[in-house]
């Protein structure tokens, strides 16, 4: 698969990038490589290949839910402008 000229030339655009004579030169073929190599891994045949989600099976060690400090709302919200019911009050900043 190749990439034209126009095609970098567009997305820079869409990008809003300037890209020089040069620079489109140089993206062209090394786009033009990794499309290449895309057709090529594309051409694998992975059909007895099982999908995984971690190349080393790795599992996640999760920590026990349980509270692990102390409740201090009243504490916090004693030292705040302005509370209501638990809740902090603040000026409006939309109208």
């Amino acid at each position: 698969m190749t990439i034209s000229r126009k095609d970098i030339e567009k997305v820079a655009v869409l990008a809003r990038i300037q890209v020089d004579d040069e620079q489109v030169s140089a993206l062209e073929k090394d786009l033009g490589n990794i499309l290449d190599l895309v057709d090529q891994l594309s051409a694998a045949d992975t059909e007895s290949v099982e999908p995984l989600a971690h190349p080393l099976d790795a599992v996640q060690k999760l920590r026990p839910d349980e509270v692990t400090e102390t409740d201090q709302r009243a504490a916090f919200q004693a030292i705040a402008p302005a509370t209501e019911n638990g809740l902090y009050l603040v000026p409006r900043v939309i109208e």
